[in-house]
């Protein structure tokens, strides 16, 4: 038990001791305007958020890293879904710092069919603040983006990497 307080108690020294810069990370929240990016695909194409703004709703999902187990069953699972958000009129658009050619042989490997983009030094990470731990570990956070560019749906979880997919899709079917 005493371990644990001393955890707990150094834990909170971290956290209060991180810069104001890391502290407001997370920032982009329900009802906000999500910030724009503009990022490689798999084919080295440049994708951005803004092109969609009008058109389509957008989820666009922050992963740690291609190849992993959670990662692969999420991905896996967005793309056995990936019909059903066609027909709601959104695009999948997975976000990790992986680049290019990890992107090129996950998309093969897995048969995905929707957008995955390179973020390799973090700045749209970062922008979103999809971390965990800290703000220190790649997080898995999901962003529902309607067809305005504002977010209606957020959801955090590094253990529950199918559940993005669920909670997205019965979003975007109540709108």
């Amino acid at each position: 038990m005493f371990r644990i307080f001393i955890s707990v108690l150094i834990v909170a020294g971290l956290i209060s001791c991180q810069p104001e810069e890391k502290q407001q990370m997370g920032k982009v929240n329900i009802g906000d305007m999500a910030p724009d990016f503009e990022l490689k695909d798999k084919d080295k194409n440049l994708i951005k958020l803004s092109d969609f703004r009008g058109e389509k709703s957008v989820v666009v999902y922050f992963y740690p890293k291609d190849e992993t187990p959670g990662c692969t069953a999420q991905a896996c699972s967005f793309r056995d879904s990936y019909e059903d958000f066609k027909q709601v009129g959104a695009e999948v658009i997975g976000i990790s710092s992986d680049g290019s050619s990890s992107h090129t042989g996950f998309a093969e490997n897995h048969r995905l069919p929707f957008i995955l983009l390179s973020d390799s030094i973090g700045k749209v990470r970062k922008a979103y603040g999809a971390y965990d731990l800290f703000g220190m570990i790649p997080g898995r956070v999901t962003y529902v983006i309607n067809k305005e560019g504002i977010v209606i749906h957020k959801f955090d979880s590094q253990l529950s990497p199918t559940k993005h997919i669920q909670e997205s899709l019965e979003i975007l079917q109540k709108q």
